[in-house]
C-alpha cells in the first residue's frame, strides 16, 4: 500500500531540487486496468520503432528488438520514476514525418544513422537553450492563446489525414475500432451508464485493450490481418545493437548535415510546443474536476528532462527515430479522462502513468506476446492517433471563444497540417496581427463615439 496522499497535496515522492522521485508501491499505487492495456499497447508500439530501424538504419529484426527494451528506459524510468514528469511520456509522434521524410533523403544505413545523430543533437540543443534561459515558460506566456488553439487544430487535422489515408490497409477493421474506443472513452450516455453499472465501468476503463482485441478479432474474420503465433522466449541483442548505431562506433556526422537538420529540429521543436500545450491544458481541466490532488507542471524542468532523455538514448545506444517527446498524447487523454471519473478509479495521476508502461519490460522477452503483437502494431499506432486527433479538437474549440478566432484557428491549423510547422506558424503571427491584435505600436486606434 502506497503512502496516503493529503487532500489536496502533491502526490508524496523524494524530493531533490525541481524533480521528485517516486517509487511504484511506495509512492504510487498499481493499478490494474493500467497495467493490463498498458503493457500490450507500449509493447505493440515499441514494435513501430523496431521497424523503423530495420528500414532506415538496415539492422535486422533479432538486433532491432533490442530498441524497444532501450527506448522504455528512457522513455518511462527516466521522467516519470526519476524525475517525476506529471505527463504520459511518448515520442514526438506528430513530427514522425517529417523526421522520415529527411532521413529518406540519404542512404539507409550508416549515412541516415548520421543523419538521425544530427538531429537528436539539434533538437537536444535547443531544448538545452530553452532549459538554461528560462525562455521555456516566458515563451508559453508570450503565445497568444488563439494560436495555441491553431497549433493543436493542426495537429488534429494532421492525425485525422494519417488515420483516414491508413484506411486504405484496413477499410473495415480500423473504423469498427474507432468507434468501439469513441463509445467507450467519450459517450454521453454510456457515460451515465458506466456509473450505475460495474461491468460497463470496467469497459470503459480499458477502452484502449477492448478496441485492441476487436482488432485482433475483426481482422482476421476480414482478411485484414492474421496470425503467426511462435512460442518461446526473445532476449533482446543489446550490444549487437549499439555496435550497430551507436555513434561511439559508426562516427559523428560532419558539419553540413548537423545544418541541413537545424532547420528540421526548429520545426520538431514547434510540436513540441504544441504537445506540452496540449498536455498542459487537459491537466489543467482534469484539476478542475479533481481536487484531491494538485499536479506540479513545470516547462522549464520538462525541457532539461527532454534534453536529458534524447541525448542519453543517443550517447549510451545510438540515435532514436521517433525522438522522445513529453506526451504520448492517445494514452494521455486516456488517462485523463480516466483521472476525471474519480479517485475510486485513478487515486492519483501518476498512478496511471506508472502503471501503463512497466509491464511492457516483460512482454518483450515472450516470443508469443511479440507474434502476437506484430500484426497489430499498425492498429495500436492507429488507435493513438486517432485520439490524439479527437482530443486536439475538442481541447483547441474549447480554447477560442469569438467567430474571428474560431476561424483564425482552424485556418491556421490547416496551414499548419498542410504546409508545415514554419509555415503555420508565420502565417499565423502575420494572421494575428491583422485580425485579432488589440494593440499594434504605431496605431492609435480611437475609442467609439
Amino acid at each position: 500500500m502506497a503512502i496516503k496522499r493529503e487532500d489536496g497535496s502533491v502526490q508524496p515522492g523524494i524530493r531533490w531540487g525541481k524533480f521528485t522521485t517516486r517509487i511504484p508501491g511506495i509512492h504510487v499505487d498499481f493499478s490494474l486496468p493500467e497495467i493490463i492495456q498498458g503493457g500490450l499497447l507500449t509493447t505493440a508500439t515499441g514494435g513501430v520503432v523496431a521497424a523503423l530501424t530495420m528500414k532506415f538504419f538496415q539492422v535486422p529484426f533479432e538486433v532491432a528488438w533490442a530498441v524497444v527494451l532501450i527506448q522504455l528506459f528512457w522513455l518511462w524510468v527516466v521522467p516519470t520514476v526519476i524525475f517525476g514528469e506529471p505527463y504520459a511520456p511518448g515520442w514526438i509522434t506528430p513530427a514522425l514525418p517529417l523526421v522520415m521524410a529527411f532521413l529518406g533523403t540519404f542512404e539507409a544505413g550508416i549515412p541516415a544513422i548520421h543523419a538521425m545523430i544530427a538531429v537528436t543533437v539539434c533538437v537536444s540543443v535547443i531544448f538545452l537553450f530553452f532549459a538554461i534561459t528560462g525562455l521555456g515558460n516566458k515563451f508559453f506566456g508570450w503565445v497568444p492563446v488563439e494560436l495555441r488553439a491553431a497549433i493543436i487544430f493542426g495537429g488534429a487535422i494532421a492525425a485525422f489525414n494519417a488515420e483516414f489515408g491508413r484506411m486504405a490497409t484496413m477499410p473495415i477493421t480500423l473504423p469498427i475500432v474507432w468507434a468501439v474506443v469513441f463509445l467507450l472513452m467519450f459517450s454521453i450516455w454510456f457515460t451515465k451508464a458506466r456509473q450505475k453499472n460495474k461491468i460497463l465501468n470496467l469497459m470503459g476503463s480499458m477502452a484502449l485493450l477492448i478496441g485492441f482485441l476487436v482488432a485482433a478479432v475483426v481482422g482476421p474474420l476480414t482478411g485484414e490481418l492474421s496470425f503467426d503465433i511462435g512460442t518461446g522466449f526473445h532476449v533482446p541483442q543489446i550490444g549487437e545493437y549499439i555496435k550497430a548505431v551507436s555513434p561511439f562506433v559508426v562516427g559523428w556526422p560532419t558539419i553540413d548535415i548537423y545544418l541541413k537538420a537545424f532547420p528540421l529540429a526548429i520545426m520538431i521543436y514547434i510540436f513540441i510546443f504544441g504537445d506540452l500545450v496540449l498536455a498542459n491544458t487537459l491537466l489543467d481541466q482534469a484539476g478542475k474536476v479533481r481536487k484531491d490532488e494538485k499536479i506540479e507542471a513545470d516547462n522549464t524542468r520538462s525541457h532539461i528532462i527532454l534534453f536529458i532523455r534524447n541525448m542519453g538514448h543517443l550517447l549510451s545506444a545510438g540515435p532514436f527515430i521517433p525522438l522522445h517527446g513529453p506526451i504520448w498524447t492517445g494514452v494521455h487523454v486516456f488517462l485523463t479522462e480516466r483521472y476525471k471519473s474519480g479517485r475510486n478509479n485513478l487515486d492519483s495521476f501518476y498512478s496511471g502513468t506508472f502503471n501503463w508502461y512497466w509491464p511492457a519490460f516483460i512482454l518483450i522477452f515472450l516470443v508469443p506476446v511479440v507474434t502476437f503483437m506484430k500484426p497489430l502494431l499498425a492498429v495500436a499506432l492507429s488507435i493513438t492517433l486517432i485520439l490524439t486527433g479527437f482530443a486536439c479538437a475538442y481541447i483547441a474549440i474549447s480554447l477560442v471563444k469569438t467567430p474571428a478566432a474560431q476561424g483564425y484557428a482552424f485556418f491556421v491549423g490547416m496551414i499548419i497540417a498542410k504546409f508545415g510547422p514554419a509555415w503555420g506558424m508565420g502565417v499565423g503571427i502575420v494572421l494575428y496581427v491583422l485580425l485579432l491584435a488589440r494593440r499594434i505600436p504605431g496605431f492609435v486606434i480611437e475609442p467609439n463615439p
